[in-house]
């Protein structure tokens, strides 16, 4: 096989990155994810890379936003002409043509990928999502929902996906054809020619096999220029099959493996139920939680008195956990909104809480010997990375799906090669924070 990169990915938002590096780890697969497109002097650095993603924030952006933030990606991953450039979006496909356009994204990508059909695919089985006849469904609580009557994603207040069919919602935000490939034509074992014409096809998947043959086409048909595909995860979980099978990609023994620790801290900006459960699991597995006071959020100065004690409390209690609300129905969220507003903190108060609570964690880190760190929330995720002068990072251990355990590069020494975790409020499973307490223990038998 040659030297040429499978694939590289833009997340549209962070946590959503490292689920596909997880993803492609999952199948020995080297991957790095970067903060931004990085250079051949940085790659350079790395031996034996396959695959590459870069961590974005454009499901968040209206489009003028996601062309400023997409341009310098497209250009660069142009530039390294992989096999394959994936647009990872959210397997529940929240969007809309104002905010994180999915179009929007496949139309600036035509000015690079020029020719032929955009493979789409956001069903992943093994995350419970499941595309069937082009309408989505996701599960939520051991229940499958279509996707317009999903609990959460149907009354999401930014983006509501009151349209399970998927052709129908991203026909919103694009021009350009948008066909489908269903789970009838797989089993009919219809021709699919990704040359035939520009377009965007959207592939059925409900189990394994339809995965499989999705990622036995697009493999089959790649060709000299990348090729241009838009989804969940669920690409990667694909052509990680296909892959496994092929002698001519090589499956590495990667060899990185997370340290014991005996000190944790958790860092929660998520206001999503999972998490109050989350929160509560903790307590019961030993760790000391502490929410922050939102009017020490609301002022500018870091204070360095409150997290000293925070500092000393890690010392005294090994695992801590520092959060803002147990769930969206905490009356502290309405309190903090109240207060804020008061106070006058302008701009998003979402972003001004994570933008906070990133100059606290850099504080904390910087006066402590702490070697593991946890944020959860996605937006909280970003500003503490950006704080920490991390550029990249790669998985060190798989503790729930879509939130491995990373080691982090950074050119700061103080952060370099720290083991950190970041997850969205919707994943880990309740007993996220001990696990990740505990990995690496074993290994050190």
């Amino acid at each position: 096989m040659d030297n040429r990169l499978l694939l590289t990915f833009y997340g549209d938002d962070f946590t959503g990155s490292t689920d596909a590096m997880e993803a492609l780890h999952q199948y020995g697969l080297r991957t790095l994810l970067f903060m931004t497109p990085p250079d051949k002097a940085l790659l350079d650095q790395f031996e034996g890379v396959q695959c590459i993603g870069v961590a974005g924030t454009s499901r968040a952006k209206d489009p003028e936003g996601m062309r400023e933030e997409l341009t310098p990606v497209y250009e660069a991953f142009q530039k390294m002409n992989p096999y394959f450039v994936h647009y990872k979006v959210c397997s529940t496909f929240d969007s809309s043509p104002s905010t994180g356009s999915i179009g929007y994204a496949a139309d600036l990508a035509r000015t690079y990928f020029k020719e032929g059909i955009f493979p789409l695919l956001v069903a992943a089985p093994a995350l419970g999502r499941y595309t069937v006849f082009g309408n989505h469904f996701a599960k939520f609580h051991g229940e499958t929902y279509r996707l317009d009557q999903h609990p959460v994603m149907s009354r999401h207040p930014v983006t509501p996906m009151d349209e399970a069919d998927l052709s129908v919602h991203l026909s919103k935000q694009t021009d350009q054809q948008v066909d489908k490939f269903t789970a009838a034509d797989m089993a009919e074992g219809k021709r699919f020619d990704i040359k035939e014409k520009n377009a965007i096809t959207l592939f059925d998947a409900l189990e394994s096999k339809h995965m499989k043959t999705f990622g036995k086409m697009v493999w089959d048909s790649r060709h000299e220029d990348a090729t241009f595909l838009i989804g969940s995860s669920g690409v990667e979980y694909a052509l990680g099959e296909t892959w496994k099978d092929n002698a001519d990609v090589n499956q590495n023994s990667l060899g990185l493996k997370p340290n014991a620790i005996d000190e944790m801290l958790v860092v929660s900006g998520s206001v999503s139920d999972v998490t109050k459960r989350q929160l509560e699991e903790a307590e019961n597995n030993g760790f000391h939680t502490e929410r922050v006071p939102y009017e020490l959020l609301a002022n500018e100065e870091v204070p360095t008195d409150y997290l000293d004690k925070i500092i000393e409390l890690i010392h005294q209690e090994k695992k801590v956990v520092i959060y803002t609300a147990r769930g969206a129905d905490d009356p502290v969220v309405e309190e903090t909104r109240a207060y804020f507003t008061d106070k006058n903190v302008t701009g998003s108060h979402g972003n001004h809480i994570g933008k906070q609570l990133g100059r606290w964690t850099k504080y904390i880190m910087d006066h402590s010997d702490i070697r593991r760190l946890v944020v959860s929330g996605g937006d909280t995720s970003g500003f503490v990375t950006s704080q920490l002068g991390i550029y990249g990072m790669e998985v060190i251990e798989s503790i729930a799906p879509g939130a491995p355990l990373c080691l982090a590069y950074s050119d700061q020494e103080r952060y370099n090669h720290l083991e950190i975790a970041l997850k969205s409020g919707q994943l880990g499973g309740e007993a996220f924070y001990g696990k990740v307490f505990e990995a690496g223990k074993e290994t050190t038998v």
